[in-house]
């Protein structure tokens, strides 16, 4: 692991200055770093004193995944097809429901579905395998009946739901214990040639908010994405095929919540494409004072606003609409083209 990481300080002003370098490729620039050291010692400094090699990991373009557009924010529209998840469970368990949900999202300008047939909500019980699928599967497989071409995720921890997943139609795997859970995922993802999403998780759904506790969350997630890189790659899957995802509230409190957020350039050093997840979470009920999750709308926008701006590619979302509003208005008055 790194002694020293450097965090790209992201900007979105119109205005660049001569040397600024992209994010990413992307719609966001800079030209100045935070060196963060694991003793605590943190600076700024010139980008020009980023290593060359980790200078280009972080500026250069990402590849397209799954069919996920480069040039701005890609939305990842929520489908929990369970009975028990912590905002919608219950309501898109029905497949006609999921169906009619999917198409929705899709028509509001979501770019890809998840669809996850196991709630990984704090207390959460394990979902077998075979009820898993039986949940996930009909559902991809009748938005391809139908003649959907949008890019579908399956969001699960388990090689066998993936691979029924793919086989039905799904093109990215979405495993929320990047390859912690099931040891047979990397090999299922590699052997299918499909993208996947690896996100950081402390501990199970059951037990992963009983006292999380981080050296330094910012830095300890990081070097976790990491290793599972490495992990990835060498099971045959290459980084330009991986999104990183920090795993907001999972086996984190609401400092540590923030303090991902506020940091979340520093995943760009990766050289992989970003992901958040934090859409309605309780760190944003605690924070504003709403209770109910489907009531969350107004802060999880704030929060998705926020990730773009440090130039995350990935937003996953319940709400659509607005997101994609939002972040359309944002883009005009950030220039992008």
């Amino acid at each position: 692991m790194p002694n020293v990481y450097y965090r790209p300080i992201a900007q979105t002003d119109p205005s660049r200055p001569k040397g600024a370098l992209p994010i990413a490729g992307g719609w966001t620039w800079f030209d100045r770093v935070e060196r963060i050291e694991r003793n605590g010692v943190r600076d700024i400094v010139p980008a020009a004193d980023v290593p060359e090699p980790l200078l280009q990991r972080i500026s250069e373009p990402r590849s397209p995944i799954a069919g996920v557009p480069k040039n701005r924010p890609g939305l990842m529209g929520i489908l929990n097809v369970t009975p028990d998840s912590f905002s919608d469970g219950g309501r898109f368990f029905d497949p006609e429901a999921a169906i009619v949900q999917s198409n929705r999202m899709l028509a509001e300008g979501a770019d890809i579905l998840d669809i996850g047939g196991e709630s990984t909500r704090p207390g959460a019980a394990l979902v077998l395998e075979e009820d898993e699928i039986a949940r996930t599967v009909p559902v991809i497989q009748a938005l391809r009946q139908a003649g959907t071409r949008a890019p579908v995720s399956i969001d699960t921890r388990k090689s066998q739901v993936a691979r029924a997943a793919l086989a039905a139609g799904a093109d990215l795997v979405n495993d929320v214990s990047a390859f912690s859970f099931d040891p047979n995922m990397a090999a299922t993802v590699s052997e299918a040639t499909a993208p996947v999403c690896l996100m950081h998780a402390q501990g199970t759904p059951d037990v992963m908010q009983d006292a999380p506790r981080y050296d330094d969350v910012l830095l300890d997630v990081y070097d976790f994405l990491a290793e599972k890189l490495c992990l990835a790659e060498r099971a045959g899957i290459p980084r330009a095929r991986v999104l990183v995802d920090p795993g907001i509230g999972f086996g984190k409190t609401l400092d540590h919540n923030l303090a991902l957020l506020r940091g979340v350039s520093l995943f760009h050093s990766l050289g992989c494409s970003i992901l958040v997840g934090a859409s309605r979470k309780r760190f944003i009920g605690t924070i504003t004072g709403v209770v109910t999750a489907e009531d969350r709308v107004a802060g999880s926008v704030a929060v998705a606003l926020a990730a773009a701006a440090q130039g995350v590619q990935v937003l996953r979302v319940h709400d659509i609409s607005e997101t994609r509003q939002a972040l359309t208005m944002a883009g005009k008055l950030w220039g992008t083209r």
